[in-house]
């Protein structure tokens, strides 16, 4: 059987969020909105859900054995080289002129 195509799936369901938000806070979303050229909606939807995915992928819990474990801690341990490391050492820093 085959899968429903883009145009035959249901829109997703959006349900109403209200915040009450001091003026000189809204005026700063409103103004970093327009420079992004987004709704004020759209700007504070996406802040949020990049500070949800932050929020949440702090907390993940990875589960390995104790031998990929230790092979982790000691790739950690060991100085940086290489030759993309060297590269990167010699990249301009955009922090300074």
């Amino acid at each position: 059987m085959a899968s429903p195509s883009k145009e035959t799936l249901p829109a997703a369901a959006t349900r109403p969020v209200n915040l009450r938000v001091r003026e000189d806070v809204r005026d700063l979303i409103d103004r970093a909105a327009q420079i992004a050229g987004k709704t004020r909606s759209d700007f504070m939807i996406d802040a949020a859900r990049l500070a949800a995915e932050h929020a949440l992928l702090d907390r993940a819990f990875v589960r390995v054995d104790h031998e990929t474990f230790e092979h982790f801690l000691s790739v950690l341990d060991r100085p940086p080289s290489g030759e993309g490391y060297e590269r990167l050492m010699r990249a301009p820093k955009p922090w300074k002129d």
